[in-house]
């Protein structure tokens, strides 16, 4: 029998018949996506699910697919799907994470024209009859310091083009190297040093519990006088009523907006003043990246209902069914390995190595880099997956190594990753025991058994008497139970770690307590999804 794919969004006639050509029965309901009652109750009859944005793949409806194996979304963004979710149901969700890419860039690129020659309001104006012409003093481009806050895929484009158009570039971005940042013409910057030189802003980052608000009121007071922001990214990466008295102050000359904190915008602070222009979040709209979304995702749905085959997943690795057994457990592993390193490390990353230690060396090593990088880059890019996370790393300029060996120590088979910045070198190691269940055996060269939890905290310290106490004592009073403590030191006096299992969140005022030991050089809390 052939599966069956509803397609509830908008898609071209072309992919439609990608589906059938492949040999896949399509149901094309593109109004469907709207009336999420009907969708419900039709989408037990499904194999897969072909949508943009309008369909909300939520919870409730994901409860209701009793038959559905795959989720194709006909763009990057997949904030309408409910991942953890899906991934508990066993649904794999597909992505495309690559072409929107020029069109979003372009569209930045217009923006910024838009607001440094202030052409709506010019086009209004003169359309109105009354010929305002000494009205509408602009700026050039040329010349211009253009600051780009996410160098990656987009970020990457528009560096590109504003180079063509003859503008000094410089970037901010943790994963950009300095040697990659040379290969691309731009010159690689702090943000506060973006702030401060800037002509022009453009955001080109995800929105994540680091970039979220990244221009708030504080930063936005560090920007040039004069200065003009364009996003085209996430709404809520920049504080759209701190831009507003920004705007207002004359402090900040302009703003060119296609995204917004709550969409659809039908109202902001930013509405109504003066050189600022807004879309209605057209990043992505035109002809080619449309048709080339759906064409990517009609052919990555068919190739994994037709034969198994899995491409730009965001919530399952590329692997086969013959392998899936043994490597599953260490897939998890070096997901947590990269995380952990992703969340305690804030410098740009410049060199990456990856050793598998006997039984880990024979597995599919590909698919072990694969989730290692993306549980490394994912603190920064939230949407991430192993097919992308390689491809990143590389456009960043990141030295990726794998060393294999055969077994050397008391484990079967062991992941240890080091990551390299121009400030210090971090390493950490672990293995998969009988449970199937991920450990931590070795941190910054220090020797510890951990077992892995939702919620931790990390602690690097001098080896001083009483700091179990100390650090007992401060997250007892703050409310945080300990479910697990591990303890770890290179020698008497030396350097020393501590790896906390608790409950739930830690918040920055007890780990601020924690840090004001002069003992304790970082407190770090950790994020891992075990489940």
């Amino acid at each position: 029998m052939a599966p069956r794919v509803l397609v509830s969004d908008e898609l071209s006639e072309t992919a439609v018949q990608i589906f059938r050509d492949r040999g896949v029965e399509v149901d094309f309901q593109p109004k469907l996506g709207k009336d999420k009652d009907k969708l419900a109750e039709i989408i037990g009859n499904y194999d897969g699910l072909a949508i943009r944005s309008a369909t909300k793949a939520t919870e409730k409806l994901i409860a209701a697919a009793t038959n559905l194996k795959v989720i194709g979304r006909a763009g990057i963004g997949v904030d309408n799907v409910d991942i953890p979710a899906a991934s508990k149901r066993g649904i794999i969700v597909m992505n495309t994470p690559f072409g929107n890419s020029i069109t979003t860039a372009e569209h930045a690129i217009a923006l910024m024209f838009a607001v440094a020659r202030q052409l709506p309001q010019a086009d209004s104006s003169t359309q109105a009859g009354k010929w305002e012409k000494s009205k509408f003093m602009g700026v050039e481009i040329t010349g211009k310091t253009l600051g780009v806050i996410g160098a990656g895929n987009i970020g990457g484009i528009v560096c590109k083009k504003a180079i063509g158009l003859g503008m000094h570039v410089i970037a901010y971005d943790p994963f950009l190297s300095a040697e990659r940042a040379q290969e691309m013409g731009v010159e690689k910057v702090e943000l506060d040093d973006l702030l401060a030189r800037a002509d022009f802003i453009t955001l080109h980052v995800p929105m994540t519990d680091k970039t979220r608000g990244i221009l708030g009121k504080e930063n936005l007071a560090k920007t040039k006088k004069g200065v003009r922001i364009i996003n085209c990214a996430r709404g809520g990466l920049v504080d759209e009523a701190a831009l507003a008295d920004a705007i207002k102050s004359g402090h900040v000359a302009g703003a060119g907006f296609d995204v917004f904190e709550v969409e659809p915008a039908t109202e902001s602070p930013l509405f109504g003043l003066d050189n600022v222009v807004c879309t209605p979040h057209l990043g992505a709209s035109t002809t080619e990246a449309q048709e080339n979304v759906a064409l990517q995702v009609a052919e990555q749905m068919s190739d994994f209902l037709v034969k198994g085959a899995v491409s730009n997943a965001i919530n399952m690795p590329s692997i086969t069914a013959e392998e899936a057994p043994l490597l599953k457990p260490f897939i998890k592993l070096a997901d947590v390995l990269g995380a952990f390193v992703g969340q305690v490390t804030e410098d740009a990353i410049k060199e990456i190595e990856i050793l598998y230690d006997g039984q880990t060396a024979t597995m599919n090593t590909r698919a072990l880099t694969s989730a290692l990088l993306a549980g490394l880059i994912r603190p920064l890019v939230a949407d991430v997956n192993m097919v992308s996370a390689p491809i990143m790393v590389k456009e960043k300029g990141i030295v990726l190594s794998e060393v294999k060996r055969d077994k050397t120590g008391i484990f079967d088979g062991y992941i240890k990753l080091t990551v390299k910045t121009d400030t210090m070198t971090r390493s950490v190691a672990g293995t998969v025991f009988s449970d199937g269940k991920p450990r931590f055996i070795q941190i910054k060269g220090i020797n510890l058994d951990a077992d892995v939890g939702n919620h931790m905290v990390y602690i690097a310290n001098t080896d001083v008497p009483g700091m179990i106490g100390f650090i007992g004592t401060t997250l007892g009073n703050a409310g945080v139970n300990i479910a697990n403590f591990h303890l770890g030191r290179d020698k008497e006096g030396g350097d020393a770690i501590a790896l906390l299992y608790v409950d739930g969140p830690v918040s920055d005022e007890v780990l601020d307590k924690l840090t004001a030991n002069p003992a304790i050089r970082q407190a770090k809390p950790l994020a891992f999804n075990v489940d």
